[in-house]
């Protein structure tokens, strides 16, 4: 597989600028224009993409309320997995006039497919990207469906096991797919940052040999800059115009302000990041004057002795190194020299000497 992603265009790598995406989700609360809002303040927040979720209550799941079908352990106690649905999903209708949108403010569009039909939808929309959530990680089908449509393939490895994320790569890869990033991601709602355990984005990365990121859902600016530092090239992280309006997801997304602050929180860290580089950097030069070397600290007569007391190492850089202490010490002066002369091999009876003769060949 390439060791890289091309959405849209721009292509998405491990040490390259991270692909931020502003998820909406259930965000919109059914409202189109709180939806067209969302759209905006992503752009306004940095994010390089905004991404939906395509699907009906009845693509998901059955209109059942048996116990199998009922929420328990989660924010979303107490509802059916239908019901919870019907609140969260995204009308079809709006995609395109969103997606348009988003395309007149420079932000790329896509969406996560939750079955068939939805690919085929958002295949008809011409997205540049294919996100697989969490839970359908492990749907074979429907990897294989979205493999064969050749776009690249953003796939959230929550639950899954390395074995079963061996098998989505790999059924990914055999139904004609190159490009997959693997988003590690902790399958809570809200989730603690003791749970996103980072240190396996570079694991991933080191043995898949495929770019890496984080899906987010903590409350936690820090985290995706960790993620960042780690290796991650795409962050996902939920956005909501404001957690006050009560929507499935407004318990785990960033504000827009928020959501700001992580996207120049992780640009500072990607400057930050650099290379690898020993030595002085262009900005560290001006101050390499201030580092410590060797100076006459007392007046020293010609032929005296230079000993600790009257050559030290002190500050600023303009002498001998201080390594060079040893082979001084105990040496004579070739000159009067006043308290305050950085040290050089030409202030040395002997060493003197010797560049005269050089100078002047031999005798």
């Amino acid at each position: 597989m390439d060791p890289y992603l091309n959405i849209g265009g721009r292509r998405v790598e491990p040490g390259g600028r991270a692909y931020i995406v502003a998820e909406m989700s259930a965000n919109h609360g059914q409202e189109f224009s709180r939806a067209e809002a969302i759209v905006r303040a992503a752009k306004d927040a940095g994010a390089d993409a905004i991404k939906l979720q395509t699907y009906t209550p009845d693509t998901l799941t059955l209109h059942c309320d048996r116990e199998p079908f009922k929420i328990r352990g989660t924010a979303w106690d107490g509802s059916t997995l239908y019901d919870l649905y019907a609140k969260a999903y995204t009308p079809w209708e709006w995609h395109a006039p969103l997606q348009a949108l988003a395309r007149g403010l420079g932000l790329d569009f896509f969406s996560t497919a939750f079955d068939d039909t939805a690919v085929e939808f958002l295949e008809r929309l011409q997205v540049p990207v294919h996100k697989v959530a969490s839970f359908e990680n492990v749907d074979l089908p429907l990897l294989r469906r979205i493999a064969r449509t050749g776009k690249p393939v953003l796939l959230s490895t929550g639950l899954a096991t390395r074995e079963e994320l061996e098998e989505a790569k790999q059924t990914i890869q055999d139904a004609g797919g190159r490009q997959l990033a693997f988003l590690k991601c902790t399958s809570a709602y809200p989730a603690s940052p003791a749970d996103a355990n980072l240190r396996t984005i570079p694991d991933l990365a080191k043995s898949f040999g495929i770019p890496v990121g984080l899906s987010d859902h903590t409350l936690e600016l820090a985290v995706p800059v960790a993620a960042v530092a780690l290796g991650a090239c795409v962050i996902e992280k939920h956005l909501t115009l404001s957690r006050a309006i009560p929507t499935p997801d407004s318990g785990f997304s960033l504000e827009p302000v928020e959501f700001r602050a992580m996207v120049d929180a992780i640009r500072v860290a990607e400057q930050a990041l650099g290379t690898v580089q020993f030595g002085p950097s262009k900005s560290e030069e001006p101050s390499r004057v201030f580092r410590r070397s060797l100076f006459v600290v007392k007046p020293v007569k010609a032929g005296e002795c230079f000993t600790a007391q009257n050559v030290r190492s002190i500050r600023p850089g303009h002498g001998l190194p201080p390594r060079e202490l040893e082979r001084i010490l105990g040496r004579r002066a070739a000159y009067d020299l006043e308290a305050g002369t950085p040290m050089s091999w030409d202030l040395i009876a002997d060493e003197a000497t010797a560049e005269t003769r050089h100078a002047n060949g031999p005798s």
